[in-house]
């Protein structure tokens, strides 16, 4: 099947990339510059992969989210919380209806570049605080992709069931280099290890027995999940 991937540039868009090569035929990787901190570290990265690829990289800019929407993710929003990834705090770091955007864009860009399906790395561990990365989301959504376009586009989703260690072992299955990957919301020079994402990313590693190619700034004791 040909397929576009949403590739932010993180250890699952990537993962779900180099999955994608092995299932499919990839004929583009999909970004989307909408005003996140990160950005500017973690889009780098998703050109990268294409590049090793030979895929066709194209990044989409959604400037108005930046400048319309509310989210602490977002450049001129406030301080990225700290702590464990499930933490009420995290949602804060919510884009509201982030992916709904992103993919009914892929969708449109998947059937005019002649794909047969678009593929989203949106896993388990994203269901406690994003919305619009559960399946009760994902499955009505993929239902209008598919009968929004004549090419009938399906929604490929490989790790909706699979938590993020899971998805650590399915790079390490695949040889992907995850030190040419990015999750820290606050974008500075290193991950900072205490945001929700660099947790998530931290413990993956440590529940996956694989080791964690980052540099990390803090290191401390991982928090424990909420209750």
């Amino acid at each position: 099947m040909k397929v576009v991937v949403l590739l932010s540039g993180g250890m699952d868009s990537v993962t779900a990339f180099y999955d994608a090569l092995r299932a499919h035929e990839v004929i583009a990787g999909l970004s989307f510059d909408y005003g996140a901190k990160h950005h500017a570290r973690e889009l780098p990265m998703a050109t990268w992969h294409c590049a090793q690829a030979g895929i066709p990289h194209r990044i989409a800019p959604l400037g108005f989210v930046a400048e319309e929407f509310s989210s602490d993710l977002l450049r001129g929003g406030g301080d990225i919380p700290e702590g464990h990834y499930e933490e009420e705090s995290m949602k804060r770091t919510v884009v509201p209806f982030r992916n709904g955007i992103m993919l009914a864009i892929a969708a449109g860009f998947a059937e005019s570049r002649g794909a047969e399906g678009v593929v989203i790395a949106a896993h388990a561990g994203d269901h406690a605080i994003y919305p619009d990365c559960r399946e009760e989301f994902l499955a009505p959504m993929a239902e209008a992709i598919w009968a929004g376009t004549y090419a009938e586009i399906r929604l490929l989703r490989p790790f909706v069931a699979t938590d993020k260690a899971g998805i650590a072992r399915r790079g390490a299955e695949l040889g992907v280099d995850f030190s040419r990957t990015w999750s820290c919301y606050k974008g500075g020079e290193f991950h900072c290890g205490a945001c929700g994402t660099c947790v998530e990313r931290r413990e993956a590693f440590q529940l996956a027995g694989i080791a964690d190619p980052t540099k990390y700034v803090s290191t401390a004791p991982l928090p424990e999940k909420p209750r």
